[in-house]
């Protein structure tokens, strides 16, 4: 469709549809980011065959630091997202301009070598291309005019929205959609650990790209098992609020990637590659000798993969039988052990700066007084965002704590969209 018709498409019924099952009340907040993306792309590129395309963020709720040991989560995405206004332009570059960030680039597809830094939206973009290359898929040129209202360095994986977004344009412009969305999330972390040199696992990425409330089993990392959870949390009467601490986690590679480097480090004494391979009985019995040849610190992180899994695992059991009461004790359960375990809520180089555990204590004092609810750490960790779900009524209450707290607009109410990266157009058939 060209840009009327892709306008009028956005007032059809079909659309309508479409945008409340994403967005909700802000469904017309929601079609005026995607009229503005048409706009922005008609004035930078003209008029011309365009698709439309949405991108979710996404929150893990159990499973914090496993998908890269090959363990479970369980994560959904949610009502922010990358949108974007894409179309072919008949030649070997590919320009992109991020009205959000404030870039405008061209990739040539003839040269796709990371660039010295080994960071950027450009590198991740050439990891991208470079992905669908290796796996057969066809890569061509196209312009693209993109916004996101995805938090950046927050741990709502603004990068792996981003990803999922553009595997999304490629397949659909060059592909005929027929790419799934598993291949979507391999290509994805691909980029990130080759054109960004981040050891980051599949989590990201595949709940940005299939959507909904599901649990995720990385045993078989190649094909992981995906479990949609038909479960609605709307009848629970919560809400789920993220809270930004303050400073973003982007400079903070080095503390993310030891994580999974120690994780491995265990698992490896044991001859194996990964903790998913190795039992919590085996590191007990043989403690004394993995203290000695990994440190305390990676063992507390292994102790805090294997419980975490378990933690998964009630938490999906509970939510199936409708159990909230008993999730929300796995949800705090979770966090308590990433503070405790896994010791990824400040860097220990920087003990001036704890804005993740003020948060926490903050909620936690909170939660008492109200005598319900439940937070955690949110991704990565370190820095940037605690998760909290909490009756809608203390909602707005927590909000203005919260912000009176630590800053204003500190605090998001968030929800759980059921769709993950898709064209909107071929949603709507």
């Amino acid at each position: 469709m060209n840009i009327e018709q892709n306008e009028a498409f956005l007032q059809s019924e079909a659309c309508q549809s479409v945008l409340n099952e994403l967005y909700g009340q802000e469904a017309e907040q929601n079609r005026a980011r995607y009229q503005a993306v048409l706009a922005g792309y008609e004035k930078s590129f003209g008029d011309g065959e365009v698709c439309l395309f949405t991108s979710a963020g996404r929150t893990e709720i159990a499973g914090n630091h496993t998908d890269h040991n090959h363990g479970k989560v369980l994560a959904a995405s949610i009502n922010l997202d990358c949108v974007a206004a894409a179309g072919k332009n008949g030649t070997d570059q590919i320009r992109i301009i991020s009205e959000t960030f404030h870039q405008d680039f061209v990739i040539d597809l003839k040269s796709l070598d990371p660039s010295d830094r080994y960071a950027g939206t450009q590198d991740l973009t050439k990891g991208i291309i470079r992905a669908f290359h290796e796996n057969g898929y066809k890569a061509g040129g196209f312009n693209a005019y993109v916004t996101s209202n995805v938090i950046a360095s927050a741990g709502v994986s603004s990068s792996a929205s981003y990803e999922m977004l553009v595997c999304s344009i490629l397949n659909t412009l060059f592909n005929d959609g027929k790419i799934d969305v598993v291949s979507y999330a391999h290509m994805g972390k691909y980029a990130e650990n080759v054109y960004w040199k981040k050891a980051s696992g599949l989590m990201d990425q595949m709940a940005c790209a299939v959507g909904g409330l599901i649990s995720l089993d990385f045993k078989n990392p190649l094909s992981p098992k995906v479990d949609r959870l038909d479960f609605d949390f709307a009848p629970t009467g919560y809400a789920m609020i993220m809270v930004q601490t303050g400073k973003g986690h982007a400079d903070l590679s080095e503390e993310y990637s030891s994580i999974p480097l120690e994780m491995k480090a265990v698992a490896a004494y044991f001859g194996k590659e990964t903790l998913s391979e190795c039992t919590e009985e085996e590191l007990i019995e043989n403690l004394a000798k993995v203290r000695a040849a990994c440190g305390d610190r990676a063992v507390m992180r292994a102790f805090h993969f294997f419980e975490e899994n378990k933690r998964v695992d009630r938490a999906v059991n509970a939510l199936h039988e409708n159990r909230f009461e008993d999730a929300l004790s796995c949800i705090t359960a979770s966090g308590n052990s990433s503070w405790k375990y896994l010791q990824n809520t400040y860097v220990t180089g920087a003990v001036k700066e704890q804005g993740i555990p003020v948060a926490l204590a903050l909620t936690e004092i909170y939660l008492q007084k109200k005598g319900r609810g439940a937070c955690r750490v949110n991704g990565g960790g370190f820095a940037g965002v605690i998760q909290t779900f909490l009756p809608e009524e203390d909602a707005a209450e927590y909000v203005r704590y919260i912000d009176g707290a630590i800053g204003e607009g500190s605090a998001h109410i968030m929800k759980i969209r059921p769709i993950g990266a898709a064209c909107l157009e071929t949603l709507c058939r």
